[in-house]
């Protein structure tokens, strides 16, 4: 099977960071995307080229969006630190962003054998549409980690992502192209924990031994808020969708983003009545699928699957 061929448009990030390592490993990753997020574009830009200098990988990073389309930027520092890092080393190098136009480098990659898997705040692409309403069409698809069909993570019912930017988003889940939707449904089945990053630790790899200090940081800021020692992978599972897709199981939804609501802004509002497999060929309009939601993941599959890339050898 040839090796799928990538964009990562991110906002680098701990979790942003194991999905890069991922997507090297197993695809074709053409160029990196960033966009202001999890920290400001300047820490998610350097947080991406760090990433590729551990990588000893030639990716160029494409600088994107400072902020949302609407409104001030809103960034997570309470889980990933104010340099979307926290506490992780940094690594010594030179390399430099190729451009700061990424909605340009979005536009010019476009092919109908190149997915996009976004994994931070989808400005970026929302722009490219602005400027190209067939580009999402010209792709072979969008992986995208964002939204819920459940509970929210940043309010009762919205996700970081699509809550950052919610008209982007909007814009994204109604361009006809071929979605992929990994929300917090499905990407709290992929959790890390001090058992991992402790394995880690004793794997003579050096992106084993990034990743142990990544989990590390992370767990400490997630016991601080929830009390538990352990955390979601939340963007391997985009890249997941596109590199194993064996691993997921999706259903065709029709998904609509709030934009109005007091409470429900950045809510991903997934219609989830009983319908036919193929989605419900019956519905139209605003009812009719737009989305192959992910509900489940083989979780030790995918684990391991995360592990091999960070150069540890499998248990078995």
């Amino acid at each position: 099977m040839p090796r799928p061929r990538l964009i990562i448009d991110c906002d680098p990030g701990h979790d942003d960071a194991i999905a890069l390592i991922v997507a090297h490993r197993h695809a074709e990753v053409v160029g990196i995307t960033t966009v202001s997020g999890n920290a400001p574009l300047d820490a998610t830009t350097a947080n991406a080229l760090m990433v590729t200098a551990l990588l000893d990988a030639d990716t160029p990073v494409h600088r994107g969006a400072p902020k949302p389309l609407v409104g001030e930027p809103a960034h997570a520092a309470a889980v990933h630190g104010e340099s979307g890092l926290g506490g992780v080393a940094r690594i010594a190098h030179a390399r430099r962003a190729a451009s700061d136009d990424a909605v340009g480098f979005l536009l010019d990659a476009a092919d109908e054998a190149l997915w996009v898997v976004a994994v931070g705040p989808l400005t970026n692409l929302a722009l490219a549409l602005e400027r190209d309403p067939s580009w999402g069409r010209r792709l072979a698809g969008i992986s995208i980690m964002g939204g819920s069909t459940d509970i929210g993570n940043v309010t009762r019912v919205a996700e970081f992502n699509t809550f950052a930017d919610p008209e982007a988003a909007a814009r994204v889940f109604d361009c006809g192209a071929l979605l992929t939707m990994c929300g917090l449904n499905l990407t709290r089945q992929l959790r890390s924990n001090d058992a991992l990053a402790k394995r880690l630790r004793r794997a003579d790899s050096p992106l084993a031994q990034f990743a142990a200090q990544s989990f590390d940081d992370l767990h400490d800021r997630i016991e601080g808020l929830t009390g538990v020692r352990e955390a979601a992978l939340h963007d391997p599972c985009a890249v997941l969708a596109v590199t194993h897709p064996e691993l997921i199981e999706t259903r065709r939804q029709a998904v609509s983003v709030e934009l109005e609501g007091t409470l429900t802004r950045g809510m991903t509002v997934v219609d989830q009545r009983p319908h036919t497999p193929d989605g419900g060929a019956a519905r139209r309009g605003a009812d009719a699928p737009t989305a192959n939601v992910a509900y489940t993941i083989d979780a030790d599959e995918a684990m391991a699957v995360v592990v091999e890339a960070l150069g540890v050898e499998s248990d078995a």
